[in-house]
């Protein structure tokens, strides 16, 4: 994942952590993990199940997901967390639009604009 100010979150051991210490908030379309991490960075991951749907369904999900992050967050938000989405079944049938919608309410309700 290469964003102007965020790294991408790669490692099962770094997820993990962040689901099992990290606050989560939740919407229609996705629910979002955050972990304080120590740094001046904000590392992210993108979780999309196979419960999604096939492999290019997934796929077209994490790439919306991402260029919404891209394009709305990334840089805009507090410095410092491990942030992790995941991707909920309803998220297949959502437009680009929606979904911007979704992580933007998100990221307020966590209270990181």
């Amino acid at each position: 994942m290469s964003f102007k100010e965020t790294q991408g979150l790669k490692k099962d051991s770094d997820f993990r952590r962040v689901y099992r210490y990290g606050k989560s908030v939740a919407n229609r379309f996705l629910v979002m993990y955050t972990l304080p991490n120590k740094s001046e960075n904000n590392r992210v991951g993108i979780s999309v199940s196979k419960k999604v749907g096939k492999a290019n369904v997934r796929n077209k999900a994490r790439r919306r997901i991402k260029e919404s992050y891209r394009l709305n967050i990334d840089g805009n938000i507090k410095t410092g967390y491990d942030i992790v989405f995941i991707a909920r079944v309803a998220i297949k049938d959502a437009k680009y639009v929606e979904i911007e919608k979704a992580m933007k309410h998100l990221i307020k309700k966590a209270n990181l604009y």
